[in-house]
């Protein structure tokens, strides 16, 4: 059953803002490092017909708080009018963590099978540039009752010399 877009995208942002990513074992040459603040982001449904039941969207997103800048991606979902579903989504972020100067990518998966949430958020392997070359973590998203996104970061870098 094909559910529409406006319906899919509501559900995938339940889906991530109920949530948790698991935190990535840290190295022992580089510390586990944390960030955290809030995002803003749209959602662009695409009227591709890629296939029935799936659905394109464009995201925007501008990083506030810790994390300071803005990634794009895009996302395919698909899902059941009966709470269960799945999307994937691939973003590049550009800006500053924590004061250094760089970009990486990030993986989103996630799954909702009859309303049972689980998501991963992880940051591409080698996909850091600049200050943020060597970077690995995972993001965990909440959305508050207001509507309000935030985000959680654990990541590592490279130690300096």
């Amino acid at each position: 059953m094909k559910i529409s877009n406006s319906v899919l995208a509501i559900a995938i942002l339940t889906l991530a803002a109920t949530l948790q990513a698991k935190t990535p074992t840290p190295s022992k040459e580089a510390p586990m490092a944390h960030a955290a603040g809030s995002f803003d982001v749209k959602i662009t449904p695409q009227d591709d017909k890629l296939s029935d039941g799936l659905s394109r969207m464009l995201l925007e997103k501008q990083y506030h708080g810790e994390l300071e800048g803005t990634s794009r991606g895009q996302m395919l979902a698909t899902g059941s009018a009966k709470s269960s579903g799945v999307y994937v989504a691939i973003e590049t972020f550009a800006g500053t963590l924590h004061g250094k100067t760089g970009g990486f990518a990030l993986h989103h998966t996630g799954i909702m099978t009859e309303g049972a949430p689980r998501l991963s958020i992880c940051i591409v392997p080698d996909s850091g540039t600049g200050q943020l070359t060597g970077i690995a973590g995972t993001m965990t998203i909440n959305i508050a009752p207001d509507g309000k996104h935030s985000y959680d970061f654990e990541y590592t870098l490279p130690k300096s010399d």
